[in-house]
């Protein structure tokens, strides 16, 4: 590779981020519609019961914690912020896991991604694949947290050793305003200005936590696709071996989400450079699965859970990963789905007056009354209970806050533990809108 990166000329960037631009452009509706969707289930979709119906990981707590992970947000750090909130406050280990790996991997806007700019069999293997890694990890937890580990790391959570404060100890005065509204019947929401420019607020809150995840992803899937040549690809992934190649992908894919960083939705470009380059379907599967064991993530649970715990989680995920991309590949195999060809480009790096441009138009609008609604939320009587995560941008409930910080004789409200130590390393910098108690 570092030969290759020599020969790069500003002509091959230029194309590269073409690429990536266009294949940005090829999904812009999509996202806005995956996004739209998950900000209104996200506002109208109650959650305060949800620690008590996760007590424990029988069948139908399992389906629950699957179905409160799809109406989530689908950033991989808010989601394991918010595992580890439940499992904090006494829901069971596995179901928190379980309501990681749907948050991730069963929520709208990645479907929807995933069929404009792969094809639709790659989302429907994408939630088939979901609910058996989901299954699997339900029906294996025996083997692998069994023991003392859970307690212990539950003990270490409730006593503050992740280098927190006591936020069972620090709820805001708005937590009854906003118990009141999570229990307003559903005819009153949809018809109230203050509940749709609160969906609006985490449309926005949710696009601006992973804009940096999208840019990553797309521009390096611009690279992979444009500089990386074919014979670079078939180096790393096996071909023409049956089951051996099937296995080595599944196996290969995981590991390059491992140190690539990216995860969430600004994986599924990186996804579509993949199979350009030849990876195999279930490779492709395995590697989307992957995002929660991206190397930052991974850090952030050893600070959770701890190092033994941490390292559990890492190999069991991994496996289940690679596995549930292995029997996907195995099913679409079977009945004939997986699509027999790959695309020579990844998307069409000319603007053309097609359906996708239209649909661009008219999402562009719709994003436009979003961000109104979004902008204007006081004055329309949204807002109440909600604050904004000054570092990541992320709408986060007050009163379930996964963390907070005072500064100042100002209380912040964050998605997630990582977010607020960026913000007691350096308050200035990010201090700017609190929520006053």
């Amino acid at each position: 590779m570092p030969h290759l990166l020599g020969l790069v000329s500003v002509a091959d960037i230029g194309d590269s981020l073409r690429e990536s631009f266009f294949m940005f452009w090829e999904t812009l509706w999509a996202l806005i519609l995956g996004f739209g969707l998950s900000g209104a289930v996200q506002a109208f979709v109650s959650k305060d019961q949800m620690q008590r119906a996760l007590g424990d990981h029988r069948p139908a707590a399992v389906a629950r914690a699957s179905g409160f992970g799809m109406v989530s947000s689908s950033c991989s750090y808010a989601a394991s912020a918010m595992a580890k909130s439940l499992f904090q406050k006494g829901a069971d280990f596995v179901s928190a896991m379980v309501f990681m790996f749907a948050s991730t991997n069963l929520v709208i806007e990645l479907g929807v991604v995933l069929v404009v700019l792969m094809g639709w069999q790659f989302a429907a293997a994408e939630f088939v694949g979901g609910s058996i890694m989901i299954g699997l990890l339900a029906l294996t937890a025996g083997f692998v947290v069994r023991g003392g580990i859970v307690e212990r790391a539950r003990k270490r959570l409730q006593e503050g050793n992740v280098g927190g404060h006591d936020h069972q100890a620090m709820v805001g005065v708005s937590d009854e305003r906003q118990e009141e509204l999570e229990h307003t019947p559903w005819g009153e929401k949809l018809t109230s200005k203050a509940a749709w420019a609160d969906a609006a607020g985490y449309t926005m809150a949710d696009i601006t936590m992973v804009r940096r995840e999208l840019v990553i992803g797309y521009v390096v899937a611009g690279l992979f696709a444009v500089l990386v040549p074919m014979n670079v690809w078939n180096d790393v992934f096996l071909s023409g071996h049956g089951f051996w190649t099937s296995l080595e992908n599944v196996v290969v894919g995981p590991f390059i989400a491992f140190i690539s960083f990216v995860c969430s939705i600004g994986n599924v470009p990186m996804a579509a450079a993949l199979w350009h380059g030849g990876i195999s379907f279930g490779g492709v599967i395995s590697f989307i699965f992957a995002d929660l064991i991206a190397l930052p993530l991974v850090l952030i649970y050893r600070k959770y859970y701890g190092t033994r715990l941490t390292l559990r989680l890492f190999v069991w995920f991994y496996a289940l990963m690679s596995a549930a991309g292995l029997i996907v590949e195995g099913l679409f195999s079977w009945t004939g789905l997986i699509p027999s060809t790959r695309p020579g480009t990844i998307a069409a790096t000319h603007f053309e007056w097609n359906y996708t441009t239209f649909l661009n138009i008219i999402f562009l609008a719709v994003f436009g009354v979003l961000y109104w609604l979004h902008h204007n939320r006081k004055r329309l009587g949204g807002g109440v209970g909600y604050a904004f995560d000054p570092v990541c941008g992320m709408q986060v409930r007050t009163a379930t806050a996964p963390a907070r910080s005072r500064h100042d004789h100002h209380t912040y409200y964050f998605c997630s533990d990582h977010c607020r130590e960026r913000f007691d390393a350096d308050p200035s910098r990010f201090a700017g809108q609190p929520v006053k108690e």
